[in-house]
Protein backbone atom coordinates (compact mmCIF):
# COMPACT_ATOMS: atom_id res chain seq x y z
CA UNK A 1 0.00 0.00 0.00
CA UNK A 2 1.39 3.28 -0.94
CA UNK A 3 1.29 6.02 1.85
CA UNK A 4 1.05 9.55 0.96
CA UNK A 5 3.96 11.80 1.73
CA UNK A 6 2.02 13.67 4.42
CA UNK A 7 0.81 10.46 6.08
CA UNK A 8 4.29 9.07 6.19
CA UNK A 9 5.75 12.18 7.84
CA UNK A 10 2.98 12.13 10.47
CA UNK A 11 3.72 8.52 11.37
CA UNK A 12 7.45 9.21 11.70
CA UNK A 13 6.78 12.17 14.06
CA UNK A 14 4.54 10.07 16.36
CA UNK A 15 7.11 7.32 16.68
CA UNK A 16 9.79 9.86 17.52
CA UNK A 17 7.60 11.43 20.19
CA UNK A 18 6.95 8.01 21.77
CA UNK A 19 10.67 7.26 21.89
CA UNK A 20 11.43 10.58 23.56
CA UNK A 21 8.69 10.04 26.16
CA UNK A 22 9.97 6.56 26.96
CA UNK A 23 13.50 7.91 27.39
CA UNK A 24 12.30 10.62 29.75
CA UNK A 25 10.39 8.08 31.85
CA UNK A 26 13.47 5.89 32.07
CA UNK A 27 15.56 8.86 33.08
CA UNK A 28 13.18 9.70 35.92
CA UNK A 29 13.38 6.13 37.24
CA UNK A 30 17.18 6.23 37.46
CA UNK A 31 18.70 8.12 40.54
CA UNK A 32 20.49 11.26 39.52
CA UNK A 33 23.94 10.24 40.76
CA UNK A 34 27.24 9.95 39.12
CA UNK A 35 27.51 6.15 39.36
CA UNK A 36 25.99 3.05 40.89
CA UNK A 37 28.64 3.24 43.61
CA UNK A 38 27.28 6.56 44.64
CA UNK A 39 23.81 5.11 44.91
CA UNK A 40 25.03 2.43 47.28
CA UNK A 41 26.99 4.89 49.51
CA UNK A 42 25.80 5.00 53.22
CA UNK A 43 23.93 7.98 54.64
CA UNK A 44 26.29 10.51 56.34
CA UNK A 45 26.37 10.47 60.18
CA UNK A 46 24.14 12.94 62.06
CA UNK A 47 26.14 15.76 63.64
CA UNK A 48 25.64 18.37 66.44
CA UNK A 49 27.71 21.55 66.31
CA UNK A 50 29.82 19.94 63.64
CA UNK A 51 30.61 16.83 65.74
CA UNK A 52 29.16 13.36 65.29
CA UNK A 53 26.43 12.54 67.84
CA UNK A 54 28.34 9.49 69.16
CA UNK A 55 31.45 11.57 69.90
CA UNK A 56 29.35 14.23 71.62
CA UNK A 57 27.73 11.60 73.89
CA UNK A 58 31.15 10.26 74.88
CA UNK A 59 32.34 13.80 75.67
CA UNK A 60 29.23 14.46 77.80
CA UNK A 61 29.75 11.21 79.71
CA UNK A 62 33.39 12.07 80.38
CA UNK A 63 32.45 15.58 81.56
CA UNK A 64 29.80 14.17 83.90
CA UNK A 65 32.28 11.68 85.35
CA UNK A 66 34.84 14.46 85.88
CA UNK A 67 32.26 16.63 87.63
CA UNK A 68 31.27 13.71 89.87
CA UNK A 69 34.92 13.11 90.78
CA UNK A 70 35.39 16.78 91.63
CA UNK A 71 32.26 16.78 93.80
CA UNK A 72 33.41 13.62 95.57
CA UNK A 73 36.79 15.26 96.25
CA UNK A 74 35.09 18.35 97.67
CA UNK A 75 32.83 16.20 99.84
CA UNK A 76 35.87 14.32 101.14
CA UNK A 77 37.63 17.59 101.96
CA UNK A 78 34.54 18.92 103.74
CA UNK A 79 34.23 15.71 105.73
CA UNK A 80 37.90 15.86 106.73
CA UNK A 81 37.61 19.52 107.74
CA UNK A 82 34.53 18.74 109.87
CA UNK A 83 36.29 15.80 111.50
CA UNK A 84 39.29 18.00 112.31
CA UNK A 85 37.05 20.74 113.72
CA UNK A 86 35.17 18.20 115.87
CA UNK A 87 38.45 16.77 117.13
CA UNK A 88 39.74 20.25 117.98
CA UNK A 89 36.51 21.13 119.82
CA UNK A 90 36.67 17.85 121.75
CA UNK A 91 40.30 18.46 122.69
CA UNK A 92 39.46 22.00 123.81
CA UNK A 93 36.55 20.77 125.92
CA UNK A 94 38.74 18.09 127.46
CA UNK A 95 41.46 20.64 128.24
CA UNK A 96 38.87 22.95 129.84
CA UNK A 97 37.51 20.10 131.94
CA UNK A 98 41.01 19.17 133.06
CA UNK A 99 41.79 22.80 133.92
CA UNK A 100 38.57 23.07 135.93
CA UNK A 101 39.30 19.83 137.75
CA UNK A 102 42.82 21.04 138.56
CA UNK A 103 41.50 24.39 139.79
CA UNK A 104 39.01 22.62 142.05
CA UNK A 105 41.71 20.30 143.34
CA UNK A 106 44.06 23.24 143.99
CA UNK A 107 41.29 25.14 145.80
CA UNK A 108 40.53 22.10 147.95
CA UNK A 109 44.22 21.67 148.76
CA UNK A 110 44.50 25.36 149.65
CA UNK A 111 41.51 25.15 151.98
CA UNK A 112 43.01 22.08 153.58
CA UNK A 113 46.32 23.88 154.10
CA UNK A 114 44.52 26.86 155.58
CA UNK A 115 42.67 24.63 158.00
CA UNK A 116 45.91 22.96 159.00
CA UNK A 117 47.57 26.36 159.45
CA UNK A 118 44.85 27.57 161.81
CA UNK A 119 45.89 27.28 165.43
CA UNK A 120 44.03 24.72 167.40
CA UNK A 121 41.25 26.09 169.57
CA UNK A 122 42.53 26.76 173.08
CA UNK A 123 41.48 24.13 175.58
CA UNK A 124 41.78 23.60 179.33
CA UNK A 125 40.97 25.76 182.30
CA UNK A 126 40.59 29.53 181.85
CA UNK A 127 44.14 29.97 183.18
CA UNK A 128 45.47 27.42 180.69
CA UNK A 129 43.55 29.04 177.85
CA UNK A 130 44.95 32.47 178.81
CA UNK A 131 48.48 30.99 178.66
CA UNK A 132 47.77 29.95 175.04
CA UNK A 133 46.47 33.38 173.99
CA UNK A 134 48.27 36.07 175.99
CA UNK A 135 51.96 36.74 175.17
CA UNK A 136 54.22 35.16 177.76
CA UNK A 137 55.69 38.50 178.86
CA UNK A 138 52.21 39.89 179.59
CA UNK A 139 50.61 36.80 181.07
CA UNK A 140 51.30 37.54 184.70
CA UNK A 141 49.90 41.07 184.51
CA UNK A 142 46.81 39.76 182.70
CA UNK A 143 46.37 37.03 185.31
CA UNK A 144 46.65 39.55 188.19
CA UNK A 145 43.75 41.61 186.79
CA UNK A 146 41.49 38.63 186.02
CA UNK A 147 42.11 37.05 189.44
CA UNK A 148 40.95 40.26 191.16
CA UNK A 149 38.06 41.04 188.78
CA UNK A 150 36.37 37.61 188.54
CA UNK A 151 38.50 34.99 190.32
CA UNK A 152 38.73 33.29 186.88
CA UNK A 153 34.99 32.67 186.74
CA UNK A 154 33.73 33.20 183.14
CA UNK A 155 30.14 33.52 184.46
CA UNK A 156 30.91 36.13 187.13
CA UNK A 157 28.47 39.08 187.31
CA UNK A 158 28.98 42.29 189.27
CA UNK A 159 25.75 42.77 191.17
CA UNK A 160 26.00 46.55 191.27
CA UNK A 161 27.28 47.40 187.80
CA UNK A 162 26.33 44.35 185.75
CA UNK A 163 29.92 43.85 184.53
CA UNK A 164 30.31 40.31 183.19
CA UNK A 165 32.85 37.54 182.69
CA UNK A 166 36.53 36.97 183.35
CA UNK A 167 37.56 40.54 182.54
CA UNK A 168 34.27 42.10 183.80
CA UNK A 169 33.29 43.79 180.54
CA UNK A 170 30.68 46.53 181.00
CA UNK A 171 28.30 45.79 179.50
CA UNK A 172 29.12 42.17 178.88
CA UNK A 173 27.68 42.33 175.33
CA UNK A 174 30.78 44.27 174.27
CA UNK A 175 32.54 40.91 174.09
CA UNK A 176 30.30 39.87 171.19
CA UNK A 177 32.85 41.57 168.93
CA UNK A 178 35.18 38.66 169.75
CA UNK A 179 32.59 35.93 169.28
CA UNK A 180 28.91 35.12 169.61
CA UNK A 181 29.68 32.68 172.43
CA UNK A 182 31.01 35.44 174.70
CA UNK A 183 28.69 34.50 177.57
CA UNK A 184 30.19 31.03 178.15
CA UNK A 185 33.49 30.68 176.26
CA UNK A 186 36.57 31.67 178.29
CA UNK A 187 38.68 31.93 175.13
CA UNK A 188 36.33 34.54 173.62
CA UNK A 189 36.35 36.58 176.85
CA UNK A 190 40.15 36.40 177.10
CA UNK A 191 40.62 37.50 173.47
CA UNK A 192 38.34 40.46 174.02
CA UNK A 193 40.02 41.38 177.33
CA UNK A 194 43.51 41.24 175.78
CA UNK A 195 42.41 43.47 172.89
CA UNK A 196 40.81 45.91 175.35
CA UNK A 197 43.97 46.15 177.50
CA UNK A 198 46.19 46.62 174.45
CA UNK A 199 44.01 49.31 172.87
CA UNK A 200 43.31 51.28 176.11
CA UNK A 201 46.56 50.84 178.07
CA UNK A 202 49.05 49.58 175.53
CA UNK A 203 49.40 46.15 177.13
CA UNK A 204 48.10 44.00 179.99
CA UNK A 205 50.98 45.25 182.13
CA UNK A 206 49.95 48.85 181.42
CA UNK A 207 46.41 47.93 182.47
CA UNK A 208 47.75 46.25 185.63
CA UNK A 209 49.70 49.37 186.58
CA UNK A 210 46.53 51.44 186.22
CA UNK A 211 44.53 48.89 188.18
CA UNK A 212 46.95 48.99 191.10
CA UNK A 213 46.41 52.73 191.41
CA UNK A 214 42.65 52.77 190.88
CA UNK A 215 41.47 49.22 191.60
CA UNK A 216 39.60 49.25 188.30
CA UNK A 217 40.71 49.54 184.69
Amino acid sequence: MQLSHARRNSLITGVATLVVASAATAALAIPQTGSTAEVAAPVAAVTVDGKPVADQAQADTAAAASAADEQAARDAQDAQAKAEADAAAQAQAQAAAQAQAKAQADAAASRSQQRQALPAAPTGTPQQIAAQIVPAGQLQCFSNIVARESSWNPLAVNASSGAYGLVQALPGSKMASAGSDWKTNPATQIKWGLDYMNSRYGSPCGAWAFWQSHHWY
